[in-house]
């Protein structure tokens, strides 16, 4: 009889004080949906972990990394929840609509399922979400074209709908109204809304632009100096692209200025195999002068000159007897002759030495070409472009073509072009120049 009125007198004061038995059944059904969100992280998780790093399929993989499975596994306990209150509280459905006693029951039933449903939503738009990172993920790793289309870009612009549609729909659900309700007075914050997407807006229609004309790519070397961006395209997103400087730092672009302003794609370099010379050797004016007959012969010895200088010496051979013989005999005038310069043969081997270069892009424009002279001497132009457009190689073939011209213009009796430097004054007045001996430096 004790243990009986013991049961009955905790019967009378659970039904005398409804939010003792309100705060046991929410207990309850808390450790309920504890466990169930333990169970499905170290089971569902655990297994599907396993599983994916067993398969050859890379997109398993991706999924697992962009934790799809986990935002997934969060509605275990929310559905836990959503399903549980009504028994937790003792009611049904049909009760609340009819009005329970007491009326907090129906209110708290009410409340926990929305808050529990717009939970699943959440859940479910940022699953989606990470699914569409996860698509992008397996089809830059999957397909060869995806540095030329890449779809970032457009999976981005769905998230922000999905989130949108999302949003909608939890506080439709928190609010007990139709969602066409909210989507009715979006019309009146047209305004509004344009003006905070606004950067989203352009960066989609310059996306659109962008790869529909395959203006750059992933891996593309792009230059926009009044970004200070000059460096590899690694990533291209919706609103921004993100450029590796040759630094290694990484310069952040709006997407929507590759379409406003003026930037310089090198692909064009890359793809037709050739990176171009155009580098000028300057040489010294009070070195030019016409060739001795001496080292006519000794140039004409030359491999890279043997057929020049003979079609030359040919060439000017019959021009000067021809203008010797309208001169006339006897006369005291003097015929004007033709002959080599060092400069113009110096400009005939470059050439030469060009074309002959294993280096040297055959295929495209190979010139050297004089220019101007100038306060500096005379330039001499190399215009060419390497076989190989890796920037060391390039460098290095460069570099290799300028020391042996370089080296070679004392053969010529050329002198290359500087500035005179301090050493070169003490020179001067080490020979016996005057005191006051100035020499201009500019």
């Amino acid at each position: 009889m004790g243990r009986a009125g013991e049961g009955a007198d905790m019967q009378t004061t659970l039904a005398d004080n409804p939010w003792l038995s309100l705060v046991g059944a929410a207990t309850l059904l808390a450790a309920v949906a504890w466990i169930a969100n333990a169970l499905t992280k170290r089971i569902f998780l655990v297994l599907v972990r396993r599983v994916a790093k067993r398969t050859r399929s890379v997109w398993d993989d991706r999924l697992v990394e962009r934790k799809v499975f986990d935002r997934v596994a969060n509605l275990a306990p929310a559905l836990v929840v959503f399903y549980g209150i009504a028994l937790a509280l003792g009611v049904t459905p049909p009760e609340v609509a009819g009005g329970t006693d007491p009326a907090f029951l129906g209110l708290t039933f009410v409340v926990v399922r929305r808050v529990a449903l717009a939970f699943m939503v959440l859940t479910g738009a940022l699953a989606v979400g990470a699914f569409l990172a996860a698509v992008d993920d397996i089809y830059r790793q999957t397909y060869e074209e995806a540095n030329e289309r890449p779809i970032k870009g457009y999976l981005q612009v769905l998230a922000i709908f999905v989130y949108i549609a999302a949003g909608i729909v939890i506080l439709a659900i928190l609010a007990d109204r139709s969602p066409v309700v909210f989507l009715s007075g979006l019309g009146a914050l047209t305004a509004v809304l344009l003006l905070v997407f606004k950067d989203t807006i352009l960066s989609l229609v310059a996306s659109v632009q962008i790869m529909s004309n395959d203006m750059i790519r992933i891996g593309d070397w792009v230059e926009m100096p009044q970004a200070h961006a000059d460096g590899d395209v690694i990533d291209i997103a919706l609103h921004t692209v993100k450029i590796q400087n040759w630094d290694k730092t990484i310069t952040t672009v709006p997407t929507h200025r590759f379409i406003s302003d003026s930037f310089r794609n090198w692909r064009g370099m890359s793809e037709a195999g050739g990176r171009r010379i155009k580098r000028a050797l300057h040489l010294d004016v009070n070195s030019v002068r016409f060739l001795t007959e001496e080292e006519l012969e000794r140039l004409s010895r030359y491999e890279l000159l043997r057929e020049y200088m003979t079609r030359k010496q040919e060439e000017l051979a019959e021009a000067n007897r021809a203008r010797a013989a309208r001169a006339g005999e006897g006369e005291a005038i003097v015929p004007e002759r033709r002959r080599l310069t060092n400069l113009g043969t110096f400009r005939a081997y470059a050439q030469a030495y060009l074309r002959d270069h294993p280096s040297v892009h055959q295929g495209m424009t190979v010139l050297a070409r004089q220019l101007a002279p100038g306060p500096e001497g005379v330039p001499l132009e190399l215009y060419c472009f390497t076989a190989d457009t890796a920037w060391a190689e390039y460098e290095r073939i460069q570099g290799d073509l300028f020391d042996h011209l370089m080296a070679i213009l004392p053969e010529f009796g050329l002198r290359a072009y500087q500035k005179p430097a301090g050493t070169d004054v003490a020179v001067a007045r080490a020979d016996g120049a005057s005191p006051g001996l100035t020499v201009p430096l500019d």
